[in-house]
């Protein structure tokens, strides 16, 4: 009896064994399948880890652009993110056609889509109004034109939390709509990162023909404490906003990675220009003219001085192109005397007759520049029938 007893001990420890071996096992596998996955998102699991709240707000202004919007909004999700660190904030500025109907499934499908509606006031006023809406650390603001490329945003959103710096400088591509509908794949070039100041930014990187805010990945608080907002009300608002944003700026980075695709080529800025744009071509030259009275550097002075030189050139090249009764021309040359009345170029020998034509001899300098331009399209047109 004593014997079958013992041989029933030992069986039941045994089996006792066997079953703690199996659990054993099982926890470890369990272990190795955690750390599969976590290995998997290990980028995704960082980003949740370092902040619970929102890591990134994506403005879009919409306003009658029906043809092109929902392939912007499905670019925004297809960017390896997930929808718990970031925000889409739609905003309606009025838009007369179907542009909100065609991507009505889109936002209720996404729990993170905030959707503002307003009368039509501006792109600048829609902008505004997002940033004042926005939760997430850093501000993104897309054309509703353009297309973000696929998988290129989650890269600069990781290197923005990471360094906390003020502003995320990126790349872009220029497609037609035709180009646009026949791409298959957008190779990304080999990631590189500078760290610079704003100031650098400004010197060694901006292209006054250039100033896009969706290029840039924007850090909230610097906005809010700069006070940094949109003119409303006006067309070519980038122009002053990135020039403050550059000139105000800390710690940047410029990074050479795609991000954008800017559709060029839907839009003529000379047949459309018009007396109201040449007004806002004027408030955005006296607005950055404002910038020169900070306290910059000689070398940002005389880049700020070259790139508003840009912009009065183009205006001027503008209005000679598009306004056809000199009258017209003439009341936008008072008109920008008016807001800047001490504008003036001073570095080198065509800034300096610039300045002198267009300050004493201003209708003869208009005259000047309209016959020119015709004279130069006849030319042009002539040739082209040959």
């Amino acid at each position: 009896m004593l014997s079958v007893c013992k041989y029933t001990t030992i069986f039941q420890i045994e089996k006792e064994s066997r079953a703690k071996n199996v659990c054993f096992l099982m926890f470890l596998c369990i272990i190795e399948v955690i750390y599969f996955f976590f290995c998997i998102f290990a980028d995704k699991i960082k980003i949740l880890v370092m902040n619970h709240d929102c890591l990134l707000s994506i403005i879009v202004p919409v306003y009658n652009v029906e043809k092109y919007i929902r392939a912007c909004i499905e670019s925004i999700f297809r960017q390896n993110l997930d929808e718990n660190v970031f925000e889409v904030i739609i905003v309606n500025d009025g838009t007369t056609d179907h542009s909100m109907e065609v991507i009505q499934d889109i936002i209720r499908e996404h729990s993170n889509i905030l959707v503002i509606n307003q009368e039509n006031q501006s792109l600048s006023v829609a902008r505004n109004n997002g940033i004042a809406m926005a939760k997430g650390e850093y501000i993104l603001m897309p054309d509703s034109d353009d297309l973000l490329i696929d998988n290129s945003l989650s890269v600069l959103l990781q290197k923005a939390v990471d360094s906390k710096v003020d502003l995320v400088v990126a790349d872009f591509l220029e497609m037609t709509d035709e180009e646009i509908d026949h791409i298959t794949m957008i190779p990304q070039k080999k990631l590189e990162v500078q760290v610079k100041t704003g100031e650098q930014l400004l010197l060694e990187d901006l292209n006054p023909g250039q100033c896009f805010v969706w290029r840039t990945l924007y850090k909230r608080e610097f906005l809010i404490n700069n006070h940094l907002t949109f003119v409303p009300g006006i067309r070519y608002q980038d122009v002053p906003f990135t020039h403050e944003c550059y000139l105000k700026a800390g710690k940047c980075l410029r990074v050479f990675w795609l991000l954008n695709i800017y559709r060029r080529g839907h839009e003529s800025a000379t047949s459309s220009f018009n007396k109201k744009k040449a007004y806002d071509f004027c408030i955005v030259i006296a607005e950055t003219w404002r910038l020169i009275k900070l306290k910059n550097t000689p070398q940002v002075l005389y880049k700020l001085e070259n790139d508003i030189f840009v912009s009065f050139s183009t205006l001027i090249c503008l209005i000679s192109y598009s306004i056809k009764e000199d009258a017209v021309r003439m009341d936008v040359l008072r008109y920008l005397k008016r807001i800047v009345p001490d504008l003036y170029f001073k570095n080198g020998v065509k800034q300096i007759m610039t300045s002198f034509f267009y300050k004493f001899a201003p209708h003869a300098f208009m005259s000047f520049h309209y016959f020119g331009r015709m004279l130069k399209r006849s030319v042009n047109n002539m040739y082209n029938n040959l």
